[in-house]
């Protein structure tokens, strides 16, 4: 959610701050600000609103300090306003906070540091970890945040300066992703990669507990127990020309154009010889044969993944799979074993939700399989096996190609997992695959043909509540098609299983209704069919969405047909749900929302 930058260098620490939290915006935010050393004493500027507030104010106050920390905020605990913004400064002075993620029992804190004569300014629970540093500081910065991380219950990532220690400054993390960038003379903190990545292409990814000295010509991280760790150099291979537009209006767009891409780069590699091969997957035939369940936990776009990926591996492998939101495993007391195989879907890997039912499945003794996009992400370091999907960096708040590479994986973990069971052969396996291949050139296709999707959302952005419906995995695809248009134009949407309109649904349609319908499965065309007559004889307009081969015969019954090129049903998702992403993308653009970052949403939710 928020966003994290520091420095420490021989540079100005304004514009390295304010050019790393310029990378973060795609994560959503409500405020920003910046604190500074500056000879001795800490200035700090904040502000509601979008980073070119801050900037402006930038503009009369000269701030000439090199080391310094920024922050993005999205608000928890207190509205939207100045004083809320962070960094959050000390009582006296002394010490500037930057803080991601929530203090669970900041309550009690709070009341403890009134008890010593602390006054509060803001409603935040990051001012009481300013109070709380400064309370224990005596002499050493690193010191008092070893004793506060001890002292604080809940998710954090942190950058604390001290007025009196004018050549370092601390930086530690729990359950919150934080970083250190490595560079010659100079060092930094960020909360993602994009960040830093203009100065640095060697980082440190910190672990839960860690906390970190920064000085100019060195970094030493330690435990929780104070003891010294030696850290691995993680090296970015990836471009910073793959964080910006690249000549597209918005992020969004431009990654749409990159799922023919992606999808190759997740798909490829794993077929080597013209057969699947998972390396980075170990579990064994008699692993499988021994599993009773298949969960599979995520959140948001990547649970809709998670619907496709039930039907799949359940008609695949004939194991029983539950799919859950990540929010509700956790707390829901889940039926966990050493015989079951949790699936952990998350774009960032950082997703606090989904780390957390990660956690509460292996307390239970599953096995875990991630499908991640971030190398290195506490997701995947906490997993038994990982599948990555070669999104690279996702901008846009909006998932696009992270869904459709999440997609590719889980077909592919499915057909693993099949020809070890021995339920699918490798014939079969082989034709599937043959069909995936296909998927690439086809969203291809459906790119060049936009036109036709913008027109009609021209036609139909004044809509204010729009109908998906679907069957099997074309219900799984209504889910996500809904949820992207709520996502980025702010139009009320529901999504329902086809043969649920008779139960209540339908009586929400009325003149002029729109209702959107995939219609990929073959083996339930007919029966769509049937329920668009229903919405259309109560005055219904409905945009249909299936394979080229359908559109003669659905054309006479529906007001619009967009297509996919031919593909097996059992595959279409992944690019039939293309469509759905530009038609949400249109309707949002006529409507005048900003498309990359939807109000009230964060690209990473690294809170509850």
């Amino acid at each position: 959610m928020c966003g994290i930058v520091g420095y420490i260098g021989s540079k100005k620490a304004i514009p390295v701050l304010i050019n790393g939290l310029s990378k973060l915006e795609y994560r959503g935010y409500d405020s920003a600000g910046i604190s500074v050393n500056e000879n001795g004493a800490l200035r700090v500027i904040k502000c509601k609103g979008r980073l070119s507030c801050l900037e402006d104010l930038l503009e009369t106050e000269k701030l000439e300090g090199s080391m310094g920390i920024g922050h993005t905020r999205w608000a928890t605990h207190g509205e939207p306003n100045d004083v809320n913004s962070h960094p959050h400064i000390s009582q006296s002075g002394e010490i500037a906070v930057v803080h991601n993620g929530i203090i669970e029992n900041y309550m009690q804190l709070k009341e403890f540091l009134i008890g010593q004569g602390y006054t509060f300014q803001s409603e935040t629970d990051t001012e009481v970890i300013a109070h709380l540093v400064e309370y224990y500081y005596e002499g050493s910065l690193v010191d008092a945040v070893m004793k506060v991380i001890d002292e604080i219950e809940g998710s954090y990532a942190l950058g604390v300066l001290c007025r009196d220690e004018q050549d370092m400054f601390v930086c530690a993390r729990k359950d919150s992703p934080l970083i250190v960038g490595l560079g010659e003379g100079e060092n930094f903190i960020a909360s993602d990669i994009p960040a830093i990545l203009e100065y640095t292409r060697d980082i440190y990814i910190l672990e839960d507990k860690e906390v970190a000295i920064l000085k100019r010509d060195s970094v030493q991280v330690f435990n929780s127990l104070g003891s010294p760790v030696n850290k691995e150099v993680f090296k970015v291979d990836w471009n910073v020309e793959a964080a910006e537009k690249g000549g597209y209006e918005h992020f969004m767009m431009k990654e749409m154009y990159e799922e023919p891409k992606v999808i190759r780069d997740t798909m490829n590699p794993r077929i080597k010889n013209g057969e699947l091969v998972l390396d980075s997957i170990n579990i064994t035939r008699e692993d499988i044969e021994r599993l009773e369940k298949i969960y599979i936990v995520a959140c948001g776009t990547a649970y809709h993944a998670g619907v496709v990926g039930k039907y799949i591996i359940e008609k695949l492998c004939r194991i029983p799979v539950e799919v859950d939101v990540a929010s509700e495993f956790r707390y829901r007391d889940p039926l966990i074993s050493d015989r079951n195989l949790t699936i952990i879907i998350s774009q960032s890997g950082e997703t606090l939700d989904t780390l957390f039912a990660l956690r509460e499945a292996r307390k239970g003794g599953s096995r875990i399989l991630s499908i991640v996009n971030v190398v290195g992400s506490s997701i995947a370091r906490d997993s038994d096996d990982v599948l990555y999907t070669w999104a690279g960096p996702e901008i846009a708040v909006a998932s696009t190609k992270a869904y459709n590479t999440q997609l590719t994986a889980l077909y592919l973990v499915a057909l693993d997992l099949g020809l070890k069971k021995g339920t699918i052969t490798r014939e079969q396996a082989n034709t599937i695959l043959e069909e995936m291949k296909k998927i690439p050139g086809g969203i291809e296709d459906i790119l060049k043909d936009k036109d036709d999707i913008q027109k009609f959302a021209h036609a139909h952005f004044n809509s204010k509540s729009i109908f998906f419906i679907g069957r099997s995995l074309d219900y799984a695809l209504s889910m996500e098609g809904s949820l992207k248009l709520k996502e980025i134009s702010y139009i009320h949407s529901e999504a329902y299983a086809g043969g649920e309109l008779k139960h209540g649904t339908i009586a929400l349609i009325e003149k002029g209704t729109l209702v959107v319908c995939p219609m990929t499965q073959d083996s339930l065309f007919e029966k769509m069919v049937s329920n668009i007559r229903e919405v259309k004889a109560r005055g219904a307009v409905v945009l249909a969405i299936t394979q080229e081969r359908h559109r003669e015969e659905l054309e006479k019954t529906a007001d619009m047909v967009l297509t996919i090129p031919d593909v097996d049903s059992l595959v279409a998702p992944i690019s039939a749900v293309t469509p759905l992403q530009l038609f949400a993308y249109y309707m949002a653009i006529e409507r005048g929302c900003d498309v990359d970052k939807p109000r009230n949403l964060a690209k990473s939710v690294t809170v509850e």
